[in-house]
């Protein structure tokens, strides 16, 4: 037992997941996140997070540092208690912007313009072709630019 928590019950009520109904599962679904699953998802992802809310619940969730993080990562932005997932045309970036990122002990600069993305006087439709060039192999661009 740590503190208040009984690990065998925690651990009892986590085999018991695997034995609840779709129905039931889609009920912890909406209690936990405040909306319907999305339609077509799998029995294994409405168990996962019936169990992670369970943890949650009996040991706590994450620390407020780790959730600004996570939302950050993931492009949310949150207004009074809602996450609300932003456009990607907010995320384009600015016409003038300049990316530096150092490769193999060289340092590279590209320019967001207009149509596209300015590196070494030529003009590419996205930061991945950029990093291609760089690399010579395939990456994601923005991931590449630590966007």
């Amino acid at each position: 037992m740590i503190g208040d928590i009984d690990q065998k019950q925690i651990a009892a009520e986590l085999a018991a997941i695997s034995e609840r109904s779709r129905e039931a599962l889609v009920k912890d679904w909406r209690l936990a996140h405040k909306i319907s699953p999305p339609k077509g998802i799998s029995r294994r992802l409405l168990e996962y997070s019936a169990a992670y809310h369970l943890q949650v619940k009996a040991l706590g969730g994450l620390k407020p540092t780790v959730r600004r993080k996570l939302r950050h990562a993931t492009g949310q932005t949150e207004r009074s208690g809602d996450a609300t997932i932003t456009s990607k045309k907010s995320q384009r970036l600015s016409s003038g912007t300049r990316l530096l990122r150092e490769w193999n002990g060289r340092t590279y600069t590209v320019e967001a313009v207009d149509n596209g993305f300015l590196y070494d006087g030529v003009i590419h439709k996205s930061l991945s072709e950029i990093a291609r060039v760089i690399t010579g192999t395939r990456w994601s661009g923005p991931r590449f630019f630590g966007l």
